[in-house]
Formats: C-alpha cells, structure tokens, sequence
C-alpha cells in the first residue's frame, strides 16, 4: 500500500490463484535433498494459529533476495521466463549483467515476494553480478543435465556467492535443467551424480525442464514457502511481532496446533 502524487492510498492488484500456497510444497525426491523438510516449523504454525496476532500489522513488503547463478547457457533465464511469465523461448540473447524479475506469492494468506536476480554467465560479466550477490536468502545454481561439466562447476558458483553471505545465511538449490533431452537411464545417472554434490553444498536438488514446464513452479513453490518461513522464524528471533494473514492457518495433519500453541496467556512474537 502506497501513497501516490494525488495523496490516496493505491493497493498492489489483487495474487493470482496460481500463486497462492497453503500448505509446504514436497521436495523433488527425499533421496535427492539433505534437507528432507515435509512440514512448516512448529513455531510457523503456532503463529498462524494465534489468532490474536492477526490484528497487528504486517510489513507487505516482505520479499526474499534470490540469486540464480551457473555456466552460460545452461538455462537460468529460460528457467525464471518458464515460471514468471510461463514462457519458452528457444533462442535468446545471454544475459549482460545481472536482470531481475519480483514474484508476488501469497503464503498462508500472507503476501510475500520473491526478488529473483538472473546473473551472467559468462566470465566478463563476473565482477559485475557479485556484486549482487550480498543479501541473498536462497542461491540456486543451476547446471545443464546434458553437459556434466556444468554441473562440476556448480562448487565454484556456490563459492563464489556465499563469498559475499555469511555461512548458513542462505537455503541453497541445487537444479538441473534441460531434463527433457536425457534418455532414461542417463537422466537416473546424472541425477545420482548430482545428489553427491548436492549433499556436499547441503543443498536441495531438482531436475526440471524449462521447455514442457515439468517441476518448475513446484520448485519455485518450495523456494518461496521455505524463504517465507524463514522469514517468519527470524522475526521471531528478533522479538518483531508476526501477523499471518486473513484466512485459515497453514494447512497440517502432522501437528495439533491447539496443543502446541502458547499456553501460558503471553503473546509474545509467535
């Protein structure tokens, strides 16, 4: 909500039905991901249930940095143009620089956005996209399932970004794209040369293609309700007071949130 030249208070347009999440999306695969998270925090549901929270105000401007880095042409803006504008484009000019698109989600009935930065690739570019690197909550590097030596150079990318963040600041994805152009059994073999790494990083593997659209809003569904909750754990941790939305609470049949909410009266930050 904003001011504008005539001073009246302009409303952002309304989230899209298909960017609305209720309940935490399912990784690509549990043999694929070290972090094999399945459900919201306890404390994220807690403070969804806590009704009483509800009437304090909430910062609608919450937004997660997300820094998309790799080799050239292994398919990062085809990856962000497949999910922000559902697009494919076969042939397009490389990326100078750096480029971002902002996603609006609305999470639990919280609005929240994603400010995805799209980096070059290509060596010349390189001081000038880390300098964008700083501040980011979720780094996905990306690589090309049909080269491997992309996916090798994946360590680097990762170096080079948390350089500039401090360590376990960040969720870290690990995304192969192009799954369309691997055979069976040779997209099972790059898929289980790609966990290796991914649990070196400690990050969350996905293979996705940006052509037949498979796995790709999931993904970027899992990135958006992980840096959303993540969000919310941290204002907690920093005593600030968290609102959760208008509607019903985060969907769960794995906790009973009537127990695990506060039960001593306080009304605290959750």
């Amino acid at each position: 909500m904003q001011d504008n030249r005539n001073g009246r208070m302009t409303f952002p347009p309304p989230i899209g039905n298909d960017r609305v999440i209720w309940e935490l999306p399912k990784c690509y695969t549990p043999a694929a991901s070290v972090q094999l998270k399945i459900d919201w925090d306890i404390q994220t549901k807690a403070a969804c249930k806590d009704r009483a929270a509800r009437s304090q105000p909430w910062d609608r401007q919450k937004m997660s940095k997300v820094v998309v880095v790799g080799d050239l042409n292994v398919g990062k803006t085809c990856l962000i143009n497949r999910f922000c504008k559902d697009v494919f484009e076969r042939d397009y000019k490389a990326t100078i620089g750096v480029d971002f698109e902002i996603e609006r989600f609305e999470i639990s009935g919280v609005p929240f956005s994603l400010q995805i930065w799209d980096t070059a690739g290509q060596e010349k570019f390189k001081c000038i996209a880390s300098a964008y690197y700083r501040g980011a909550q979720v780094i996905i590097t990306v690589f090309d399932m049909a080269d491997i030596k992309s996916l090798d150079h994946t360590r680097q990318w990762l170096e080079e970004a948390m350089s500039e963040n401090e360590p376990g600041s960040c969720f870290i994805f690990l995304v192969g794209t192009k799954s369309d152009l691997l055979p069976l059994e040779e997209k099972q073999r790059t898929e289980r040369d790609a966990v290796r790494i991914a649990t070196e990083m400690h990050a969350e593997f996905w293979a996705v293609s940006s052509k037949t659209g498979e796995n790709v809003q999931e993904f970027f569904f899992r990135v958006a309700a992980l840096a959303f909750e993540n969000c919310i754990l941290k204002d907690m941790e920093n005593g600030v007071p968290v609102g959760i939305g208008l509607g019903d609470t985060i969907k769960s049949d794995r906790a009973n949130l009537e127990e695990t909410a506060p039960q001593d009266g306080k009304r605290g930050c959750c």
